[in-house]
């Protein structure tokens, strides 16, 4: 994939959404990695997709806001909560680009058990919490269910000044219009429309992470080549598809 085709993608309509949501203080940490490494991790019918040979894990952290069915208007308790992921970057067979989730921490039992039972999706049970002072977010995180229990996460990056025009790494990372996931022997794409990312750089204060080794990636040797945050988007999903 080259700078030109990953600045000229754009999402395709959701006309008749079947969940709704806000996603908001998000802080993108990203960290590049051989395809080869990551390729038997992605479901059947995708590949890694790649920007000048190289492929990315992202460990994402941000408050999910108002989840809920349909059209909304979303849940203002149960579907609101801090959550943290942990995913990569695929591509299917019929061209479409998504992210594959390896772990999505949330801080609301019952989205972790709908999303588990309904699309197979990794969801774990997790004590979480963020906290901003100033301009510095602090996302905690530390997993009660199913576990590795105790499996922890701290991270606090400072905003900065907003990207007028996002590099091409920088829109490969967060310009994603779908998710792929496995679901009752078939591979599934999910997907997704919203307005184009309001991006701020981001300095990293403070990592000390474990979800990145329990998703069984090798853990980080050094530290995130992006790191970007922003203040959010509000999202709507459609109704997943079959890979073929």
């Amino acid at each position: 994939m080259d700078a030109e085709a990953v600045t000229a993608e754009a999402a395709r309509p959701v006309r008749r959404p079947v969940l709704v949501q806000w996603w908001r203080d998000l802080a993108f940490l990203h960290w590049a990695v051989d395809p080869a490494a990551v390729a038997p991790l992605l479901p059947p019918g995708t590949r890694p997709d790649v920007l000048d040979g190289r492929t990315y894990v992202g460990l994402v952290a941000f408050r999910m806001v108002r989840l809920g069915p349909l059209a909304g208007p979303g849940l203002p308790y149960l579907g609101t909560f801090c959550e943290t992921n942990v995913r990569l970057y695929s591509v299917d067979t019929a061209g479409r680009r998504a992210v594959v989730f390896r772990s999505l921490d949330a801080a609301r039992l019952l989205p972790v058990l709908v999303a588990r039972a309904s699309l197979r999706l990794p969801y774990l049970w997790s004590r979480m919490r963020l906290h901003r002072d100033g301009d510095v977010l602090t996302y905690t995180c530390r997993r009660r269910w199913p576990g590795p229990r105790g499996t922890r996460s701290a991270l606090a990056v400072r905003v900065g000044a907003p990207i007028a025009e996002p590099s091409p790494l920088e829109h490969f990372v967060t310009a994603r219009w779908g998710l792929h996931t496995r679901a009752y022997g078939r591979t599934l794409h999910l997907p997704n429309v919203h307005p184009r990312w309001p991006l701020h750089r981001a300095e990293l204060v403070h990592l000390d992470d474990q979800l990145v080794g329990a998703a069984g990636l090798a853990a980080p040797s050094s530290g995130p080549v992006s790191v970007l945050w922003s203040p959010g988007v509000p999202v709507r999903f459609g109704a997943p598809a079959a890979v073929r």
